[in-house]
């Protein structure tokens, strides 16, 4: 574990080096190309659209080391669905979700966009929990008049994380310091600098409550959970699909071709209705399980997302709606 640590770090500080002292390359194509439809299986005009919710949910694009710029999942999905929306067509909406969260203003701008959506329109929306769809990756199902969790899916995690990293201990140890001149006492609150006061984590802990208030309430209102189960839940406890069941988190319990049949159901079309997805890059033997949706045309290029290292080692601070155990780093493109 220690070694393969050392690797990861390794090879992270040479493609920083690498990346600060070569001129840069636009070699492969950015995600400015328009979003265009593809169609999964199915036949007919009537149609059923699949959004993958793949990662860390956040709305700050990306700029890879190789292969330009990745738009951030916020942007993504409000594309489709503006898309969708132009499209008479487009009957029903399935939203395929692993993702352990992400910061909680990005959270709440989907589940926002995804509920006026819904408003708007009048399609039917379904949601399908996959291998974990925790914190901000549940909060977003809320809105969908059905949510699937697959058998083996971790959900749950209805709570909020303040993240604050800290460096004052590691620049005492190298004689570095940083004097700050402040117009209020807690102007600075949250330094990475200095140690926080008492006072200031008694307030960073009122806001974090107030976040995580939200983060319920939100539940109650769409799941219609009693005050026992509330409870349970607002420990911010993960859980399997069984017991999510059991507790009202989820109405049932199926694979992708279930959902896919509620969507159809939902929306009166027919099992052979066609389903498409909205992408930049055609995929031979494209099918549901494709988790690819944000991504630039570049193919075939395995490369490390420096900045999902950094904040995997060294994450930004912030309110959180997120299972932080569940945060990986993506290799590929």
């Amino acid at each position: 574990m220690i070694r393969n640590f050392i690797f990861v770090i390794l090879i992270a500080a040479t493609a920083a080096i690498i990346g600060c002292a070569a001129p840069k390359f636009n070699l492969f194509p950015d995600a400015a190309e328009p979003l265009k439809e593809f169609t999964l299986q199915g036949k007919g005009k009537e149609k059923v659209l699949v959004i993958p919710v793949n990662g860390k949910i956040s709305d700050s694009s990306r700029e890879k080391m190789i292969g330009g710029i990745q738009p951030s999942m916020v942007q993504e999905i409000v594309s489709q669905l503006k898309l969708a929306e132009k499209d008479k067509n487009i009957r029903s909406v399935l939203f395929k979700i692993n993702s352990p969260g992400g910061s909680v203003t990005a959270s709440d701008i989907l589940y926002y966009e995804i509920l006026s959506f819904k408003q708007r329109t009048d399609i039917p929306i379904v949601a399908s929990l996959m291998g974990v769809a925790a914190s901000g990756g549940y909060y977003i199902s809320l809105p969908a008049d059905s949510i699937f969790a697959h058998p083996t899916t971790v959900t749950g995690s209805v709570g909020v994380l303040f993240l604050q990293p800290k460096v004052n201990k590691l620049m005492g140890k190298i004689g570095l310091g940083v004097e700050v001149s402040k117009s209020g006492k807690n102007k600075d609150m949250g330094s990475p600098f200095r140690e926080t006061t008492i006072g200031e984590e008694k307030m960073f802990q009122m806001l974090t409550e107030e976040l995580g208030h939200r983060f319920i309430n939100l539940v109650a209102e769409h799941r219609r959970l009693d005050i026992k189960t509330l409870g349970d839940i607002s420990s911010a406890r993960i859980y399997l699909a069984d017991e999510a069941l059991s507790l009202g988190l989820v109405d049932k319990i199926g694979y992708l071709d279930d959902v896919l049949s509620e969507a159809k159901k939902l929306a009166g079309l027919p099992e052979n209705a066609k389903v498409v997805v909205y992408r930049r890059t055609k995929y031979p033997d494209d099918n549901l399980y494709n988790t690819a949706a944000m991504k630039s045309g570049a193919k075939n290029i395995s490369l490390i997302d420096l900045e999902q290292l950094k904040e995997l080692f060294l994450p930004e601070a912030g309110f959180y709606y997120l299972w932080q155990p569940a945060v990986s780093i993506e290799f590929g493109s």
